[in-house]
C-alpha cells in the first residue's frame, strides 16, 4: 500500500513562470489548423473566398464603368458593374420628386442630420445639448422641406422624397414613439386595472397587424372616420401609424427592463421619501432604460429600415425614389447598381446606430461596475 504524501507550504517544487499571453493573431492560426481536417477545411474555405472575391472585385471595382452620360459605355466588351448609373440618377435616388431647383435644401437637412450624428456620437457634449440640437436639427429640416417662409418656396408633402424624407420619418418615429412606449410600459404594470388592461389591449392589437395594415388605415381608411372638415395630411397619418406601431413593440423591451429591476430600488427610494414621479425621474427608468437598450435599438433600427414601406403609399423615400430613378428605360437595365447603393447606405447608417448602442451599453457596464465597487 503506497502512501501519498503532501508537500508542506515553503517545500514544494520551485513556481513555474507563467504561461506567455498568446496573440490574437497566433491563436486564432491555431484554432483554424489544431487538426489536418481543420485545417483542410480552412484551405478549402479560403480558396472558394478567393475565387469569389477576385471576380467580384473585378466587376464591382476594377473593370466597373464610373462615369458615363451614355449608358451605351456600360455596354462595352469587359464593362463591369455600371455605377455610372448612380452619378446619373443622384438627384432622383437622394431627392426624390422635390423640385430640382430647391434641392439644395434637400442637401443641407443630409448634412446637418450626418453632421450632428457625428458631432453628438462620441457623446462629448451634455445629454440636454444632444438633444436640444436634434430638436432643433428636425424643425430646421421640417422649414427646409416644407418651405412658404423666409422667402423659401412651399412645397407639398406630395412631392417630399429621398433621403431627408427617409431622416425625417425616422426621427419622428423614434422622437414620438419612445416617451409613448414608456407610458405603455408603465400603464400595463399600473395597479389600476382599467389602465393595465387598456395598455396591455393597445400593444397586443397593434402587434396582431403588419405593419402595412397599420399604414394603410392610417393613410387610407381614417380619413373615411374623420369629419369632412378635419383634413390631415397623407404624410401626418402614417407617420402616426409608424409611431403607434414602433410603440406597441419598444413598450414591451421597456417592460422587460421594468420587470429587471430589483424591487429594493423602487424601496428604498420611497424610504427616502421620495415622490411617485421623481422615483421614476431619478431611479426606475434610468436603470430600466439601460437594461432595455439592446432590445430598444433592435427596435430603432428595424424602425429606420421600415420607412421603405412608405413607398407603396406614394410617398418616395430612399427606396421608393430609386425604384422611380430606376424606371427610365436607357438605365433600367442596371437596376442591380442601383439597389446595391442603397443597400450599402442602410447598412452604413443602421451599422452606425448599432456601434453607438453598443457603446452606450458599454458605458452603462463600466458605470455600473464602478458602483459596485
Amino acid at each position: 500500500m503506497s502512501v501519498t504524501s503532501f508537500a508542506t507550504p515553503g517545500t514544494g517544487a520551485a513556481p513555474r513562470p507563467a504561461p506567455e499571453a498568446e496573440g490574437r493573431a497566433a491563436g486564432t492560426l491555431r484554432r483554424l489548423f489544431r487538426s489536418p481536417l481543420s485545417g483542410a477545411l480552412t484551405l478549402v474555405i479560403a480558396l472558394v473566398l478567393v475565387a469569389v472575391a477576385w471576380p467580384l472585385l473585378r466587376w464591382a471595382v476594377i473593370d466597373a464603368v464610373w462615369y458615363a452620360p451614355d449608358p451605351a459605355a456600360c455596354r462595352a466588351e469587359g464593362a463591369g458593374a455600371c455605377w455610372a448609373v448612380i452619378v446619373e440618377k443622384h438627384r432622383v435616388i437622394l431627392f426624390g420628386a422635390f423640385p430640382y431647383e430647391q434641392q439644395w435644401r434637400g442637401a443641407v437637412i443630409v448634412a446637418l442630420w450626418l453632421g450632428w450624428a457625428l458631432l453628438t456620437a462620441p457623446r462629448l457634449l451634455p445629454l440636454a445639448v444632444r438633444l436640444g440640437g436634434w430638436v432643433v436639427v428636425f424643425l430646421v429640416s421640417l422649414v427646409l422641406m416644407r418651405g412658404g417662409i423666409l422667402g423659401l418656396a412651399p412645397v407639398g408633402t406630395d412631392l417630399w422624397g429621398g433621403l431627408p424624407l427617409t431622416f425625417l420619418i425616422f426621427g419622428g418615429t423614434v422622437a414620438g414613439g419612445l416617451p409613448l412606449a414608456v407610458a405603455l410600459a408603465l400603464g400595463r404594470r399600473s395597479d389600476w386595472p382599467v389602465i393595465s388592461f387598456l395598455c396591455a389591449a393597445f400593444v397586443e392589437c397593434v402587434r396582431g397587424f403588419p405593419l402595412l395594415v397599420v399604414l394603410f388605415f392610417a393613410a387610407l381608411i381614417l380619413p373615411l372616420f374623420l369629419p369632412p372638415e378635419l383634413t390631415i395630411d397623407k404624410l401626418l397619418r402614417a407617420e402616426i401609424g409608424m409611431i403607434v406601431f414602433f410603440a406597441a413593440y419598444a413598450a414591451e423591451a421597456v417592460r422587460g427592463g421594468l420587470q429587471a429591476l430589483p424591487d429594493g430600488q423602487e424601496e428604498a427610494a420611497k424610504a427616502l421619501g421620495m415622490s411617485y414621479w421623481l422615483r421614476l425621474r431619478k431611479v426606475v427608468l434610468p436603470q430600466a432604460i439601460a437594461v432595455a437598450l439592446p432590445a430598444l435599438f433592435n427596435d430603432i433600427i428595424r424602425a429606420f429600415k421600415n420607412t421603405t414601406f412608405f413607398s407603396i403609399l406614394g410617398l418616395f423615400d430612399v427606396l421608393g425614389a430609386t425604384k422611380a430613378a430606376l424606371q427610365d428605360p436607357d438605365w433600367v437595365r442596371y437596376g442591380l447598381e442601383g439597389y446595391l447603393f442603397v443597400f450599402l447606405l442602410y447598412f452604413l447608417i443602421c451599422t452606425g446606430l448599432s456601434l453607438y448602442g453598443r457603446s452606450i451599453e458599454r458605458d452603462n457596464l463600466r458605470r455600473l461596475r464602478r458602483a459596485g465597487e
